[in-house]
């Protein structure tokens, strides 16, 4: 807004210049006319004989340099003129552009608001986002069974022991350890019974699983979930 101004206050200045020019010029004296200045040298040419002066030097500036000083102007205030004109338009077309400017201004400001309330939304999707893959990757972490080196030795035994019991027998010795006092499963004991199950042999793994889908169903898929969480450290 306060270029738009700028540019009018310009416009005014010029416009008083030039009319300040115009009114100089239309209001200022005419060259005299020959006849006329004629007589006003011989009446100073008699004037200077009465009291013995020396007569005046002729005047270099006659009607021809008088009219050609005036085409001169004439020519001068019509490149003004068009100068004036120039600068016009010149400054109509910045008016103009700064108008429409003006215009697109706030719709660009409401577009930007609206990019930044979506930019804020999806920076909270994103968080909720991560907050829950770092849940669930805490989750995956503690549900994690972990076998270390040292008991390592003791587990293949003991599996290698199962392997030669009858996979219903075994089940049933597994199933007991994977209960807790109240019955419900859960517990340390199930991890290790999952450990237990981990290195014993294929086949055995199968009949066992296949025993205990008719018994414990809900006990072999859990088994089936954590033996994909095994992770043995070294």
């Amino acid at each position: 807004m306060n270029k738009k101004k700028i540019i009018i206050a310009a416009a005014l200045a010029l416009f008083s210049f030039t009319a300040a020019f115009l009114f100089a010029w239309l209001t200022a004296p005419t060259p005299q006319d020959p006849a006329d200045q004629t007589d006003e040298q011989t009446l100073l040419a008699d004037y200077q004989a009465d009291l013995q002066l020396p007569p005046p030097k002729a005047s270099a500036a006659g009607p021809t340099q008088a009219k050609t000083r005036k085409t001169m102007t004439d020519k001068q205030l019509k490149s003004l003129i068009y100068e004036v004109r120039e600068k016009i338009l010149e400054y109509d077309d910045k008016l103009q552009t700064l108008e429409v400017r003006e215009q697109r201004l706030p719709r660009a400001q409401e577009m930007l608001k609206k990019d930044i309330n979506d930019l804020d939304n999806l920076r909270v999707e994103l968080a909720s986002v991560v907050a829950g893959l770092k849940e669930q990757q805490e989750i995956l972490r503690q549900s994690r069974v972990r076998i270390a080196e040292a008991e390592k030795n003791n587990l293949v035994s003991m599996a290698a022991a199962y392997d030669k019991m009858d996979p219903a027998s075994a089940g049933q010795i597994l199933t007991n350890m994977s209960r807790m006092q109240d019955g419900r499963l859960g517990g340390a004991n199930l991890d290790d019974a999952v450990k237990i199950l981990h290195y014993m042999s294929e086949r055995t793994k199968a009949k066992l699983l296949a025993e205990l889908v008719g018994s414990e169903p809900k006990l072999a898929a859990v088994f089936c979930q954590k033996l994909k969480q095994i992770v043995e450290e070294n």
